[in-house]
């Protein structure tokens, strides 16, 4: 999908705040109504807003403690791989997990009303799925959390300089 500054800053837009007044919007990229409004459908129809959530206040959520878990498997196949998805999936507050390269297979960011909550995610876990290792290190401080992505790439084709 091939996109223009004007879908670029919309996106911005919406990420900050997707319930702001389509006027408001319209103003912010100097279109009408109408043309915006059907800008955002395309985006929505292009796939590229996949949806649109309420980001809540964690401390407010009673979330404030983030663990990060480095997960070690043991095992690489494909029925361990789909078990593990599943057991990580039914725990909410397992709210990120990648696959890494390098001594860890696995990180897992862990969202927690304290530190001492992390003992009963770690049960659930490994009651779930066979794991080899599990290394928790605890955030002290979240120095950068935001959920907005960067647009300036959105829709670029080929390599930027």
């Amino acid at each position: 999908m091939l996109l223009d500054d004007r879908d670029r800053r919309l996106l911005a837009l919406l990420q900050a705040d997707c319930a702001r007044p389509l006027a408001d919007l319209a103003g912010e990229v100097h279109l009408s109504v109408s043309a915006c409004a059907r800008r955002i459908q395309r985006l929505k129809e292009g796939g590229l807003i996949a949806r649109e959530v309420a980001v809540l206040d964690r401390d407010k959520a009673g979330l404030p403690t983030t663990v990060f878990a480095l997960i070690r498997s043991g095992r690489h196949s494909m029925d361990w791989l789909e078990k593990f998805r599943r057991a990580v999936g039914d725990i909410p507050e397992i709210v990120e997990v990648h696959r890494l390269t390098g001594n860890a297979d696995y990180i897992a960011k862990i969202v927690l009303p304290t530190v001492e909550h992390y003992d009963v995610i770690y049960k659930q876990l490994v009651s779930r799925i066979e794991l080899f290792d599990v290394s928790a290190y605890i955030s002290m401080e979240r120095v950068k959390d935001s959920p907005l992505l960067p647009t300036g790439h959105a829709g670029r084709t080929g390599p930027r300089s």
